[in-house]
């Protein structure tokens, strides 16, 4: 992802918190906001309570994979907030909880959305 698909104001994140909607999951909250813009940005939240630095990077690292391959629709500020449980949580597991909470607040292109209603 580039530069600017990234919340990097402290303000941002605060806004989104504090007008976004939420959407959450046993292992992540997703807290979404329209923003005006052509693109969507992304923040994540991983507090200590998720594990020591290598292991909330990991879990960093593992959200980012996931938002890179979704189908997004514009326009929009994404938080994705790590619940304790993330730590212990594969990438199957996590990628199949963030589609469905990214479905569930109507942020993935249609297309996409009936192809896994299909599959699945």
């Amino acid at each position: 992802m580039k530069g600017e698909q990234y919340l990097s104001k402290p303000w941002q994140y605060g806004l989104v918190h504090s007008r976004g909607r939420s959407y959450p999951g046993n292992m992540v909250v997703l807290r979404v906001l329209p923003n005006g813009l052509e693109l969507s940005r992304y923040g994540f939240v991983v507090s200590r309570r998720v594990g020591k630095a290598v292991v909330r990077n990991k879990v960093k690292r593992l959200f980012r994979e996931i938002l890179r391959q979704a189908p997004l629709k514009p326009g929009r500020d994404i938080v994705i907030i790590a619940r304790p449980r993330a730590a212990g949580a594969g990438f199957a597991d996590l990628e199949k909880l963030i589609l469905s909470l990214l479905s569930r607040a109507q942020l993935l292109m249609e297309n996409y959305e009936e192809s896994c209603i299909r599959t699945n």
